[in-house]
């Protein structure tokens, strides 16, 4: 048994590698290869320069940017790299749920066990509480602070609804001072303009750069394992609006197109008039509109 008032009760609590599953859902696996794109590049950048910012300064850092510029991939990256804690915002989340998954994150408690004697004298029975959002605070604040391990949040854009959540990650900041890292899309540092205490504490805003022809050519080797030339590159990133996400997509349509083909290089020419996917839903074909058309006039 726990001795009395710590601890936390086991049960309902199995998941401690929660950070290790999110990793995996995205493509974070130990055995894969990171492309060192620019964006990378950044967010390391603003994590150095954070940790190592000079006394009496604040360690709120916020990357914004479209979605599929590989903000999360790069967030993955770097906390793998440098034991940051990282917690993944969910749309239904409110201020406790996101102080117990930060804790079930760092290893901590999220309940308070107690124990007593049964009625017949034999044995003891546990009971508990979950922890207040004002306890849990305190610990992440304290553990933040021991560990010196800095913390990312991403999808922050959940948290920007109403003040609670906002003042409830200054709170953490000012607890602990460690480096905090946020990351949502690109009207985040518009929306955290509403909470002038907040958007005064932010040392460092990272806007998160489109995909560029250097980070597909570091892209290309991990996901088409056929030669690609830049000119074939040079396409793909014009057509992506930007984004890593459909680089990524395109490139391992290629491989395939390429293993059927008997290609050893893709090159512009060889690839033709081929679709390359763009976000932009297919056109329908001649047959389909024909349907379409005739389910109108019906």
């Amino acid at each position: 048994m726990p001795p009395e008032g710590v601890g936390p009760l086991r049960e309902g609590i199995t998941q401690r590698p929660i950070l290790q599953h999110k990793r995996n859902s995205v493509g974070i696996l130990p055995h894969m290869k990171t492309a060192n794109i620019h964006n990378l590049t950044l967010v390391r950048s603003a994590l150095e320069e954070l940790t190592g910012r000079a006394g009496g300064l604040p360690s709120l850092g916020v990357l914004y940017g479209p979605a599929g510029y590989g903000k999360s991939t790069a967030l993955l990256a770097v906390a793998n790299a440098t034991r940051a804690y990282y917690i993944q915002m969910r749309s239904v989340w409110n201020a406790k749920a996101l102080m117990q998954k930060i804790l079930i994150e760092m290893g901590l408690p999220t309940k308070v066990v107690r124990t007593r004697k049964s009625k017949t004298g034999e044995g003891e029975t546990a009971f508990g509480r979950d922890l207040t959002v004002a306890e849990m605070l305190d610990q992440v604040g304290t553990q933040l602070a021991a560990s010196r391990r800095p913390l990312i949040i991403d999808e922050f854009d959940y948290c920007v609804g109403g003040a609670g959540m906002v003042e409830l990650v200054r709170d953490i900041h000012e607890i602990s001072q460690a480096p905090i890292i946020l990351s949502g899309e690109e009207h985040l540092p518009l929306k955290l303009q509403r909470w002038e205490r907040f958007h005064g504490r932010v040392l460092s805003w990272i806007a998160a750069a489109p995909v560029s022809l250097a980070d597909a050519r570091e892209l290309a080797p991990i996901y088409c394992n056929v030669a690609c030339a830049d000119d074939f590159l040079e396409l793909l990133v014009d057509k992506s609006g930007g984004s890593v996400r459909r680089v990524c997509v395109n490139l391992s349509a290629a491989e395939q197109v390429a293993a059927d083909s008997g290609w050893r290089k893709i090159d512009a020419k060889a690839w033709g008039d081929r679709p390359i996917y763009s976000g932009k839903p297919a056109a329908r074909n001649e047959r389909e509109q024909a349907i379409v058309d005739g389910t109108k006039k019906s």
